[in-house]
This record gives C-alpha cells, structure tokens and sequence, in this order.
C-alpha cells in the first residue's frame, strides 16, 4: 500500500474513531436566542448552581433550603406541590425520615401517567450534588417549564417526583412506591441520575419482562443523541449499584427509562462534585433525551408498554438507535458461519488461501491478545505499587486516568502492530482467517451466555466483507476496507474507553483486550501496510509519552485533591479515645493526629458500614473529652415461648447525624424500627452484623423492636456520630488544606461514640 494511501486511511480511521464520541451528544451554546419554548442549558444550570450551594444530604440543615427551593420553582410554574414524609429503611437497612416532592400535570384523558424522576439529597457529608443528581433535578425543572409555556394539554398525566434519601438506600422511591396513592397511575418512569461529571449520557432500560416495546416507543420519540445499547444495561447491574428506578421496577413492576453519565468518575460522591465541573454538554445532552420523551410519552398509550420479547439494540453515528429481535440472534450467527466457510472454499480454490499461512496466521493474534490481556489485567496492580496513593481514590478511577487509557490503548496498538510484523510475510487474505474465527467464537458465546452484546456479530460481518474483497483483488482500495471496518470502530471505540471509567482502572483489561480485538476487525487494512514495525514504534513512544504525563500528575494539587479522612472515636466502655482514619497513604493534615504505623484498630470486628466495606487503617491515642453518649433506654424486655422481645429507645444527647447498631452473631427473628419492618430477607443477610444505620433528622430518637431466641444472649455495639469534627469548639481541628477533600462513601469528620452492651 502507498504511503499516501497509509497515512489517509490512518487519517480516516482517527477521524471515525473522533465522530464515534463527538456525534454522540449535543455541543453546548451560550443561551442568546434560546426561545421559551425550548430547553434552555443555560436556565438548567441555574438551578444546579442554587441548589448545589452546600452539601445537602439528609439531615443537614440544607437539605431544607434545597427542597424549599425546588418546591418554590414548582410553585412558579403554576402547578400545586405536595410533600410525603415518613420513615423507610429501604432495603440497605438505612433508616431516614424522607420528605419526597411531588407536583401533578393533569392529562385530557389519562389511562396511565408519566413520572419525571430524579433525586435532591447529596451524598453525605461532604458532596455538593451538583451532577448527583442537581443535574437531574435541573433537568427535569427546565424540561417541564418549557412544556409548560407551550400551553398544550398533555393526553397523559405527568407526575413529577423529586425524590428524598435515594444516596442511603432509594428510601424516598421506596416510600413512594409502597406507600404513596398515585403509584397505581405511573404507567412509565424517567429517571435522571449521574455517576461522575461529564461524558455522555446513557439510557438504561428497567424492566421486569422483555423490553421490545420500550425499545420501540423510544425509538418513535425520537430523541437527537440516543447513546444506548443491549450491553450496558448488563453491565449496569454488574455494579454496586441501583437506582430510585430500581424500586419502581421491583416493588412496582412499572416501566422506565434511566438516563445517567459516568465520565469524570472520580467526581461522584466527593466536595469536587460541584457547578463548575459539571460539564456542560452533558446537562444538554439530557435535555436532548427529556423534551422529546416527554412530548412523546404525555401523549402516547402508556397501558400497553409490557412485552415478552427482548431486542437487540445499539447506537452509531448517522442511524442513531439500532434494533432487531432477539430472534433474530442465531439466525445472523448462522449466516455468518455459513459465509466464512464459503469464503473458505473459495479461498482454497483460488489458492489465495493456504493451510500453513493459515495457522501461522494465528500466532500474531493470540500472542497479541495474550500480552495486551496480561498487560491490561496487572496494570492496576502495578500502578497502585508504583502510586501508593492512588489507594485512597476509591473510586478506583484517578484523576489521570483518562490519560492511562490512552497509554495503554497506545501500548496494545504497538503490540498489535510488532506482531503482525513479524508475520509480514503472510497475505492478507491469509492473516484475516484467524480474526474472523476468534470472532465467530466469541459471537456464539455471547449468543447463549450475553445475549445483550450480540450485536458483535455486525463487525464480524464488514470483517467477511474485507475477506472476500482481499481474496478477489490484489489491490483493493483502501478506502473501501475502511468503509467496511467502521461499524468495528463505531461500536467498539466507545467501548475501549468506557469500561475502565464506569468500572474502574482495574477494569484497564477489558480496554486492552478490547483494543485488541478490534485492531484485527481493522487486519484488511492493516494488513496492507509495509511500514507496521514503524507504527509499533511509534506507538511505544506515544505510550511512553502518556504514560510520563499520567506521572507528572500523578500527585494531588488544589483541582484534583486527595482524598483524606479523620475521625474521633470514644469508647464509652473503656472512657479511652483514639483518632482514627481509613487512609492507606497519610496525608500531612492527617499526620498531625495519627502516626505513620499501620495498625487494626480495637473496632476493626465491628467497622462502621461503608459503600465498598473500608476498613481503619491507622489510628492514635486521642484525648478524652466531654462527649455526651446517647441515652439508652429498655422499654419492654419479656419473653414470649421461645423468643425473647426487647424494646430499646436510643435518644441523642447531643446533635448528631447518624447512628449504627451493630450486633453479635445471632439470630434476630424480627426487628421494627420507628415503626418500619425490617425484612426477613435482610434481618437473614446482614453484612458484618449491621442492625441498622438510622439516618437522623432533626435529633430525632431510634425506636427499635427485637425478637431473638431466649437462649441467645444478645450483645449491641451502639456508634452514634456526628459530622462536626472540624467545627466542635471542643475540638480545635484545622482546615483542610485546598489540596485536600474528605474521603467519600465513608463516614467521615466525625465525633463517635461507640458503646457495647449485652441484655
């Protein structure tokens, strides 16, 4: 192949690989001529700047301006706004007192409603919620004013639920759902949420059956930048993690659509999640997905959306959402099967094929995907030995991250490249045999085992193709070859970058792999190239090259801080107090209360419940002070048979914001909790022995009801903690420095107050 040729197709295909990301969402535009009646990112963005002022989780005193505030945007709009309060648990034994928001839109001649969802508390204690989920709340304020001027009667009615308490457990969903009276109107949901900062958003599906019709329905609303396919949604339930459309889904059985973006994943939870790092191309991007839904669906049959039948769906630039039947599966596997054989036959007759050249054919492919697979699986190993304080973004996806992808995406290329340059010998034609194989075997294990990622079989087919053009012409052209290869780099190139963001840099595998994988669906073009071991070179310097920028901002500075943590811990038992924190690399501010050896702390049996299961890793002798203990009282203790009752009312005797029950390992038959009924299910899965964590609002007291065997003696650790650590005027803790935030999903600047007892 020329030269000229080489560097065009080169050209083109970063060109594909460029509009596979930039066609998949909306460019934002200063708001100038935005009319009324249209979406406005510029008025969303207000209300995310109002509402992400402070942290807002529950509990803290702005969580009421919050909801104040959003209460009085509904109110201006015209529509009349109610509140439903009351205790939940959820099904993560968290216990809070929601307070969900709720406004109706009534329909002309509504069977079924649309419910607009997203979710106003922060994560506590430290997160400003600006994407989570004030980017969702904002959404669907914007969405709904711009519907609202249009002055044009919805056939449907339209349920707008701004949600409470979703962060410790979707317990203002499951309040709605199970207790509230409109939920026998909802017919579909959708829901706003967001895992990071930035990037795309993608739509999931909730569904308790087959999801042909939502597929369908969606497809008809005909939203701009549909980003969405039948693998995410697997992938999604990979994670821990749910959302509030979760509980519609199950407790429920209703319908919907989740819309959430996960770039920038090491912004989700933390004091960084704020208004100016929400980017804004992202918020319009779920303006794009709310408008036409919501224009759509307030006036389609929202009674008859439930199907036995799944499709296969996925999105590429120019023919936005793809779809076909599940039934559809074998049948193009099949097809594909059958003309690689056919090819095959021909091949052999015209002796552009031979057995040998074959089977050498393979070694370059497997050693690449065998190195680029070793590489990508260690490489977090590696960098977390090489970075110890990479440890402490429990994210798992740091600040340079994106910067890691690149390196080790360039890496797999230069392995790709240096070992079909090896094999340079062998044609084309002859290279191609071993890919398609490998690919047809994958297609069949996905076809039984991942039917959501059966769309692979659709770069298999451009694959075919370059077959049967390189068998035929000695020369084909390689623009053609890469016309072919685009749906390989359209589906996939999203993919190499998405998995370690949504999963994590220990998830750098998948892109290895992945890169891997794909540079052979693209062998017909580079099959031609003479100057492979040039690339490979080049590729490894490039990686060398990122690989030394990720280095030279591998340290924290004031934009990406590290993440630290500190806690007071007195134990009431032992009237002893110790400073206590869950950093692996200690931080200087941190330092200055607890030393440089590692130790399990006293409590490290009954840690406090934390998202990933944290555990202390350092802590100090502290100086006791005067921390007032909640007040524990017996209020029934009786046996009845063979169970034993014991009512218990825990009342705070000073502000706090949380308190946890944890207990030794026995039975509990049943526990009641101010008034909420733990499940069985839970009570027969409790991890690390975790009772309860009750959320506390307003200083409110924990009531809680036991039953457990009368032979069974019953031991309860009590941590009751407040979030003041750095403003106690008992404590006298110095600021952060601006290189550093408070460590998320754990709890954190807290007082504690541990007590055991034994009944």
């Amino acid at each position: 192949m020329k030269k000229s040729t080489v560097l065009s197709t080169l050209i083109l295909i970063a060109i594909a690989i460029y509009w596979s990301f930039k066609s998949s969402m909306p460019t934002y535009t200063e708001d100038t001529t935005t009319l009324k009646t249209e979406f406005s990112t510029d008025r969303a963005l207000e209300h995310v700047e109002q509402i992400s002022q402070k942290p807002h989780g529950v509990g803290f005193p702005e969580h009421t301006v919050v909801k104040g505030y959003i209460a009085n945007e509904l109110k201006k709009l015209g529509l009349e706004v109610t509140f439903q309060e009351g205790y939940t648990a959820g099904d993560w034994g968290n216990l809070s007192k929601v307070n969900n928001i709720l406004a109706r839109i009534k329909g002309t001649d509504s069977k079924k409603a649309l419910l607009l969802l997203s979710h106003y508390d922060s994560h506590p204690h430290s997160s400003l919620g600006a994407s989570d989920a004030a980017s969702g709340v904002a959404t669907i304020l914007e969405g709904v004013r711009q519907f609202v001027v249009k002055e044009k009667k919805p056939k449907n009615d339209i349920i707008i639920l701004i949600s409470d308490s979703e962060e410790l457990g979707l317990n203002g969903a499951d309040l709605f759902v199970n207790k509230h009276p409109w939920i026998r109107d909802v017919g579909l949901v959708l829901n706003f949420e967001a895992r990071g900062s930035s990037g795309p958003s993608y739509m999931l599906i909730e569904t308790n059956k087959g999801n042909k019709k939502l597929i369908e329905e969606f497809t008809k609303a005909n939203p701009e930048y549909p980003v969405a396919n039948s693998l995410v949604y697997s992938i999604y339930k990979m994670l821990p993690n749910d959302t509030d459309l979760t509980i519609f889904r199950e407790d429920g059985d209703v319908e919907g659509f989740n819309f959430a973006f996960i770039d920038d994943h090491y912004d989700y939870h933390t004091a960084k999640d704020n208004y100016e790092r929400l980017d804004k191309n992202t918020l319009a991007h779920q303006g794009s997905y709310l408008v036409p839904l919501l224009d759509y669906f307030s006036n389609s049959d929202l009674s008859n959306l439930k199907s036995l039948s799944d499709f296969i769906y996925f999105n590429i630039p120019f023919f936005k959402l793809v779809s076909y039947p599940f039934d559809w599966i074998f049948p193009m596997l099949t097809l594909g099967i059958i003309v690689f054989i056919l090819l095959l036959f021909q091949g052999f007759k015209k002796k552009t094929l031979q057995r040998k050249a074959i089977l050498k054919g393979f070694f370059p492919m497997l050693i690449s995907v065998g190195i680029n697979g070793i590489v990508g699986y260690f490489s977090w190993t590696l960098l977390k030995t090489l970075y110890p304080q990479y440890n402490d973004i429990l994210h798992g996806f740091t600040y340079n991250g994106h910067t890691y992808i690149a390196a080790f995406v360039l890496f797999s290329i230069g392995v790709c490249f240096l070992a079909y340059y090896k094999y340079n010998k062998i044609t084309t034609p002859n290279l191609l045999v071993a890919p398609i194989f490998l690919w047809l075997l994958l297609c069949t294990g996905v076809s039984v085992y991942l039917k959501g990622a059966s769309f692979f079989i659709i770069p298999v087919y451009g694959l075919l193709a370059s077959l049967f053009v390189t068998q035929n012409q000695k020369k084909p052209n390689g623009m053609l070859l890469v016309f072919l290869a685009l749906p390989a780099l359209w589906i996939f190139a999203p993919f190499i970058k998405m998995f370690p963001i949504g999963l994590g840099l220990k998830m750098m595998v998948a892109s290895t792999l992945l890169t891997s994988l794909t540079f052979i669906l693209l062998l017909p073009v580079f099959g031609f190239y003479k100057n492979k071991r040039f690339l490979a070179i080049l590729s490894f310097i490039l990686f060398i090259g990122f690989l030394f920028s990720a280095h030279l901002n591998s340290n924290f500075n004031e934009e990406n801080a590290k993440p630290t943590s500190l806690m007071y811990l007195l134990n009431t038992n032992t009237n002893s107090a110790k400073w206590v924190t869950y950093e692996q690399q200690l931080s200087p501010w941190t330092s200055q209360y607890i030393g440089d050896t590692k130790k399990a702390p006293e409590t490290s049996s009954k840690t406090l419940s934390s998202k990933y299961g944290t555990h202390f890793t350092f802590e100090a002798n502290a100086p006791l002070k005067k921390i007032k203990s909640p007040l524990i009282q017996k209020t029934r203790d009786t046996i009845i048979g063979n169970q034993r009752f014991l009512d218990l009312c825990i009342t705070p005797q000073r502000n706090v914001n949380r308190l946890e029950l944890i207990t030794n390992d026995i039975e509990i038959q049943s526990a009641e909790v101010n008034g909420v009924t733990l499940s069985e299910y839970f009570l027969k899965n409790r991890k690390r022995n975790k009772l309860i964590t009750h959320y506390i609002t307003d200083n409110a007291y924990t009531d809680i009801r036991l039953s457990f065997p009368k032979n069974e003696k019953l031991e309860l650790t009590f941590f009751e903690a407040s979030n003041d650590l750095l403003s106690n005027p008992l404590f006298s803790i110095p600021e952060r420095p601006k290189n550093n935030i408070p460590m998320p999903f754990i709890l954190n600047d807290a007082i504690v107050t541990t007590k055991t007892l034994q009944f």
